[in-house]
């Protein structure tokens, strides 16, 4: 099942913070959050894909208010399962005002990965000195911020190889470097490839992970 809608429904409204278009399963730091579901569980979720799918059909005016009650459900419900599951069970404990550096860093990072590409930038956002917020992703063993940027910056680049027929110098202003050598330099010495040599491999059936 997927679930998409945009801000303008959802995130115009004041969520708690953990349920919110910033919170925990959309701007986490430490992976991809991925949920796992009982029996139990999946039978509810599903029940609530199935509300959501009958109000699409019913187009009643009061149908979008009620969709977003459920997207919240779901929200929520997934929310407390994956705290369970990764937070509630190790042995690293992150207190609430750390945890909202890594998620607000993350935040900052897809909005204006484009344009600002050093820890400094980030560091200013969030207040801290740029030594500081290296310290707290090393203290709990995280990719650094660095290398954290420079992941999302060569992701947004493959994305663009693939789907795009931009040339490499476009994707390179595109993505905040004045210099397209400079970008093409970082690109293969982080991937191994050129930016060209991956987009003709990718095309011919040779994959990469994106």
């Amino acid at each position: 099942m997927l679930l998409y809608y945009n801000r303008d429904f959802y995130c115009i409204q004041i969520h708690d913070k953990e349920v919110a278009c910033d919170g925990l399963l959309f701007h986490n730091v430490f992976e991809i959050p991925f949920v796992e579901l009982t029996d139990k569980e999946t039978s509810e979720i599903k029940n609530l894909f199935g509300n959501i799918k009958d109000e699409l059909e019913w187009q009643d005016s009061s149908a979008e208010e009620m969709i977003r009650t459920y997207v919240k459900q779901i929200i929520i419900r997934s929310t407390r399962n994956w705290k369970k599951q990764h937070l509630n069970n190790t042995n690293i404990k992150i207190p609430g005002s750390e945890m909202e550096v890594f998620r607000d860093f993350s935040r900052y990072l897809e909005i204006h990965f484009r344009e600002k590409h050093n820890v400094s930038d980030y560091a200013e956002l969030l207040h801290l000195a740029p030594k500081t917020l290296t310290h707290k992703f090393k203290n709990l063993n995280l990719e650094s911020p660095n290398q954290l940027i420079i992941n999302r910056i060569l992701l947004e680049a493959k994305r663009l190889l693939f789907y795009t027929d931009k040339p490499v110098k476009e994707i390179a202003y595109d993505l905040g470097y004045e210099d397209p050598a400079y970008f093409n330099r970082l690109f293969t010495s982080k991937t191994g490839n050129t930016p060209a040599n991956f987009k003709k491999n990718y095309h011919s059936g040779k994959k990469y992970n994106i």
